[in-house]
């Protein structure tokens, strides 16, 4: 008779094979790199600043504070209302007080200081 048993079925652990999962690269590259922010709003801490949101709201008010994802913080902040017939600004404002805006729904951040309204020089004048 022979000493031989007869090979194991099922799953085994011997030969080919390999980890199973994902590799991804050396541990080395894990470190945290933290996301810098395009705008530098440091310089308009506690100054009046106009944001435009995504939906044609726009509100101005003291920049308190923000973060990397450009969320801020107003302080005595003004909305400009628009005329919902037409897309243009109205003369009408309503006061908000503190207010957080959201980074994701922000368009535009500018400086009131610098701003100044000015006619549409594309309309063709009549005359």
């Amino acid at each position: 008779m022979s000493d031989k048993k007869p090979a194991a079925s099922g799953n085994s652990t011997g030969g080919g094979g390999g980890s199973g999962g994902g590799g991804g690269g050396g541990g080395d590259n894990k470190e945290k790199r933290r996301k810098e922010s395009i705008l530098d709003l440091s310089k308009y801490l506690e100054k009046t600043i106009r944001v435009k949101f995504a939906g044609g709201r726009e509100a101005a008010g003291v920049l308190k504070g923000y973060d990397p994802l450009l969320n801020l913080v107003l302080d005595n902040t003004i909305e400009f209302l628009r005329d919902p017939d037409d897309y243009k600004l109205a003369d009408d404002t309503r006061h908000l007080g503190l207010v957080v805006c959201r980074g994701t729904s922000v368009v535009l951040i500018c400086p009131q200081d610098g701003m100044e309204s000015i006619q549409n020089p594309f309309i063709a004048q009549e005359g």
